[in-house]
């Protein structure tokens, strides 16, 4: 995954905050979303999956061509179905979509 000021899709920043003792249990439940159904989405190009190291929140950062494309793959009754599952292991679960402002890298 490359952050470029000359991206032109959709970036999608979710955050999930959980108990140290479902964190596995969403991660797999993410891992397996994305390995099973939403990186064969069209407009998919990339996500990362971060956990922090009290396990009580986990980030994922995805990178999609259009923002109708992310939409799309939400209103599928798979995801549907296991957004509802992951939801109910969380606190709060929340996907938020950005458009790039600016990067910086070492030069």
């Amino acid at each position: 995954m490359k952050i470029s000021s000359d991206n032109d899709g959709q970036t999608v920043i979710s955050t999930f905050e959980m108990t140290p003792g479902t964190c596995t249990d969403v991660l797999e439940a993410l891992q397996d979303a994305y390995q099973t159904v939403i990186r064969h989405q069209p407009g998919f190009r990339a996500v990362a999956i971060h956990v922090n190291d009290a396990q009580t929140r986990i980030a994922t950062y995805s990178q999609w061509r259009a923002r109708e494309d992310f939409q799309a793959m939400l209103r599928t009754d798979e995801m549907r179905n296991r957004n509802r599952a992951i939801a109910a292991m969380c606190a709060r679960f929340e996907p938020v979509m950005y458009e790039l402002a600016a990067t910086y890298s070492p030069e």
